[in-house]
């Protein structure tokens, strides 16, 4: 399937477009450190979706674990920023929304190669 198809690739790219501006309101003394492991974690997720994309069979599986990893990660740093309140629960719910649809892909698209293999 093309990447352009696949609705996990549209998913994540409208996450990152709506994360990164709202990570310039984070206090700029945190901006830094946690901003940067906030959108790291988001970009580790894309780039192995990408990979993964690129391979077959257990390589490809591999790259979907380590996207799933990285999934984990971006939770994770979601949960304390509105832990923090740097994003309103308004926002925390849209990302929530977002990081699990990105999940429920990610998830599909790994039961489908775990069946092929």
């Amino acid at each position: 399937m093309a990447q352009s198809e696949m609705p996990i690739f549209t998913k994540t790219f409208d996450l990152l477009t709506w994360l990164l501006p709202i990570t310039n309101h984070f206090p700029r003394a945190h901006r830094h450190t946690f901003t940067q492991r906030l959108m790291d974690a988001a970009f580790d997720l894309r780039e192995r979706l990408e990979e993964a994309n690129m391979m077959r069979g257990a390589e490809r599986q591999a790259k979907l674990q380590e996207a799933d990893i990285a999934l984990a990660r971006l939770r994770l740093y979601l949960r304390l920023a509105e832990r923090w309140r740097w994003l309103n629960p308004g926002q925390y719910q849209h990302a929530a929304a977002m990081v699990a649809e990105v999940g429920r892909l990610l998830g599909g698209w790994q039961k489908v190669g775990t069946r092929q293999s």
